[in-house]
């Protein structure tokens, strides 16, 4: 009976080269995953504080007209239980947006106004405003927004 040998370095299993490129595709992927990620959550937060935006203007709207024609401060909103209690902090934050709300009394010469932004907490988010003349929600990329910014 004749008697084979393997070659001692003929093993089977991974070799270190090859383990390292399947770590550095796991690596790849993960990367991509993250970023991909992070955009969807920042779409989602931009998508979740328009609608916040809108969701108080209609508050607001409801409260001038039961109100003595006056617009509420968010205390004032979500104490008549018009706005959910996310909205009463000071400043309100949500969605990782601060928003901040200004309200002008109506005086014997002038009508109640507000205006409503919403700020990132991530710098590299949008910024929004929005104001009770003016249903349109402005954007500016780098700084608080105001009227003057362009509608989203």
């Amino acid at each position: 009976m004749k008697r084979t040998t393997e070659n001692p370095r003929r093993q089977s299993g991974f070799t270190l080269i090859e383990l390292m490129i399947v770590i550095a595709i796991i690596g790849i992927l993960i990367g991509a995953a993250v970023v991909g990620y992070k955009a969807a959550t920042k779409a989602g937060y931009e998508a979740a504080t328009m609608q916040n935006l809108h969701t108080i203007a209609a508050v607001e709207i409801q409260y001038f007209n039961t109100n003595s024609r006056s617009f509420g401060t968010f205390e004032q909103l979500t104490k008549e239980q018009l706005l959910t209690s996310k909205f009463s902090g000071n400043p309100p934050v949500a969605d990782g947006y601060v928003f901040t709300l200004k309200v002008v009394p109506k005086t014997p010469t002038s009508t109640s106004s507000y205006t409503l932004n919403a700020d990132p907490q991530d710098p590299s988010s949008n910024h929004f405003y929005l104001d009770s003349n003016d249903s349109s929600i402005h954007v500016n990329k780098g700084q608080s927004a105001s009227t003057t910014d362009p509608v989203q």
